[in-house]
Formats: C-alpha cells, structure tokens, sequence
C-alpha cells in the first residue's frame, strides 16, 4: 500500500491485505512522502466558488483584489487548500490494491497562511494512526501539511482521517 507498486499485483487472498495493514502500522509516526507541486490557478479557485456557492469577492474578483489585497490577486477558499489532501495521499502513497476509500473526516484543520491564485502547493504526507476498521477495512490517520511554495509558513495543516477497502 505504502510503496508504489508494492502489491500491485496482488489480491486480498494472495497476502496484499496482510501487507498493507502492516505497512500501515510500521509506518506509523513516519512521514511517507512529499507530493509534486500543484498549481492552484484562477480557473480552479472559481470552480470551487460555483460549486460551494461561495463567491466572496476575495476569490473571484480579480481587479478589487489587486486593488484591495496585499496580495494583488484573490486567494483560494481554505476549504479549496483542504480538498487537495486526497490528491496530495494518493500522489505519495501507491494504493493500487485499494478497491475504494472514503474520508471519514478530520481531527484538526488550520490554516496558516492565504493562497493567492497562481500559487504552487504540494502535500507532506504522515501517519499518524492505523486501524482496524468494520468490514476489512482499515482507518488511517493522515498528517497532511500543505506547503505554498515560496513560504516558510504551510498554508494549511490537518489530520484528516480515510478508511481503505481492499
């Protein structure tokens, strides 16, 4: 589950459930990886606001912010930066044997520095927590610091919690 292609191959009955929740559980308390830079652009900030319905002129208004930000351009909703953690996991973490995942929610959210449209993030991915979960599945606590690209400060930092099926 943790290394790329590592049981690729395999199904439940050939030991590829075994492995992945060992894995899991050696690498708790481990950061398991760094995910490429993603650009958040204008396009994908205003998607956000149609689908959420939240059309705050601070990201969707491109002239007021460079008028009346420090930033000179709108910055991505928070809860934008937070929905990239599953791309973020999946991009680090190899999880070919996994048939679905669902996010079953957060312990922990901050966010600590804005995203201006144009920016670049990428996610530092941890384990925090692995355990069973009803029907073989197995709940996993992720530490997900998104880093903006150019600042010592992360834009957004979570535990965010998913459960893999095999």
């Amino acid at each position: 589950m943790f290394a790329r292609g590592d049981t690729a191959n395999l199904s439940p009955s050939d030991g590829a459930y075994v492995t992945k929740y060992a894995k899991a559980n050696a690498a708790i308390g481990t950061e398991v990886g760094l995910s490429e830079w993603l650009e958040v652009t204008q396009k994908r900030i205003e998607q956000f606001a149609e689908a959420t319905g939240d059309q705050q002129w601070i990201h969707v208004d491109v002239e007021r912010a460079r008028r009346e930000l420090p930033t000179h351009t709108t910055i991505a909703h928070g809860l934008l930066t937070l929905a990239l953690a599953p791309w973020f996991v999946r991009s680090v973490i190899g999880i070919k044997t996994i048939k679905n995942t669902l996010n079953y929610g957060a312990n922990r959210i901050r966010y600590l520095t804005p995203v201006p449209a144009g920016s670049k993030l990428r996610g530092r991915i941890s384990i925090l927590a692995a355990e069973d979960a009803p029907q073989d599945g197995l709940r996993v606590t992720y530490g997900i610091t998104t880093e903006l690209q150019g600042s010592e400060r992360p834009a957004c930092v979570a535990e965010m919690i998913a459960v893999h099926y095999c």
